[in-house]
């Protein structure tokens, strides 16, 4: 990745640091030091996005998710989220969601309960942000830092996931489809968000990988969502457990070494492995300090 595009995710976290703030095309240009057009068309070349378009996404998910999560007063919600009037945050509201934030709290989640709302408002506010930069590469390859693997018992995990066969080098851009799409559908349908966004391999070639990328829940969904997006259940069991720390481009090289330490314990991989970012690089920009957790079943 160019400096140019690191300088943008800086510019993101700074951006995401002032919720309630002007944040607007020229207030971006001058805290990047470019012309408004120079930005523009930085910031969409990186982030896939219009300045105009991440603030406004952005600041709607987190919006949305405090709607349901407590019982203020809808006005309050949408002024701490830097919307300027109530009829501005209502009409914003409906054309992103499918309904009004009243109609929206009104039907609440799809699993009830004050802490799922607390921890699926949490999770949005840490996701929205960079929801389609996960495995942004900076063609880094730096030294992977030394993994410490243990043997853990799962749980079951409720899922809401996009399937792709891709090449290895096409990972980053069918996250950046599948990721949004799936945490669009689960916020528009008030699906308890339970942690942060995933991928997983069920299946790995010689030329091509199938990767499923999502999220996970806090329960099933009623229905069946549809439009190319599954429920998955991954089954409770035992697996090897890691944090990789750095960029995404050494997630290869840590991967390795689970493998050569699942060899040296005598153990077998029994099942497809998958990986959870739990760093957003819209609020940390360094790749330094991404956290990715590793899982690799095994029997």
């Amino acid at each position: 990745m160019s400096s140019g595009a690191s300088e943008m995710l800086r510019l993101l976290a700074a951006v995401n640091a002032r919720r309630s703030e002007d944040v607007s095309l020229s207030v971006l240009a001058k805290w990047a030091h470019r012309s408004r057009f120079d930005l523009h068309r930085r910031f969409s070349r990186v982030v896939g996005e219009t300045p105009k378009a991440y603030t406004t996404r952005v600041r709607m998910a987190r919006a949305a998710a405090d709607v349901v999560a407590g019982g203020r007063r809808i006005s309050v919600v949408a002024a701490e989220h830097g919307f300027a009037s109530h009829e501005v945050f209502t009409r914003t509201f409906s054309r992103h969601l499918g309904r009004s934030p009243v109609r929206y709290r009104a039907r609440g989640l799809h699993v009830a309960g004050r802490r799922v709302a607390v921890v699926h408002a949490s999770v949005v506010a840490a996701t929205a942000p960079c929801i389609s930069l996960y495995r942004i590469s900076f063609n880094e390859r730096k030294a992977v830092v030394p993994l410490d693997i243990s043997v853990q018992d799962l749980p079951a995990v409720h899922a809401l996931v996009a399937r792709r066969r891709i090449t290895r080098d096409e990972i980053a851009s069918a996250l950046s489809e599948i990721l949004p799409m799936v945490f669009g559908y689960a916020q528009q349908h008030g699906l308890a968000i339970a942690g942060p966004p995933f991928a997983r391999y069920p299946e790995v070639g010689m030329g091509s990988l199938v990767i499923e990328g999502g999220i996970t829940l806090a329960g099933p969904p009623a229905e069946a969502p549809g439009d190319g997006i599954e429920v998955l259940v991954i089954p409770a069991g035992k697996a090897a457990v890691t944090i990789h720390r750095g960029p995404y481009d050494t997630l290869p090289e840590s991967y390795q070494e689970i493998e050569k330490w699942l060899r040296d314990q005598g153990l077998t991989a029994a099942g497809a492995p998958w990986e959870t970012y739990l760093t957003d690089p819209g609020e940390r920009p360094d790749p330094a300090t991404w956290e990715t957790e590793l899982v690799q079943p095994v029997r």
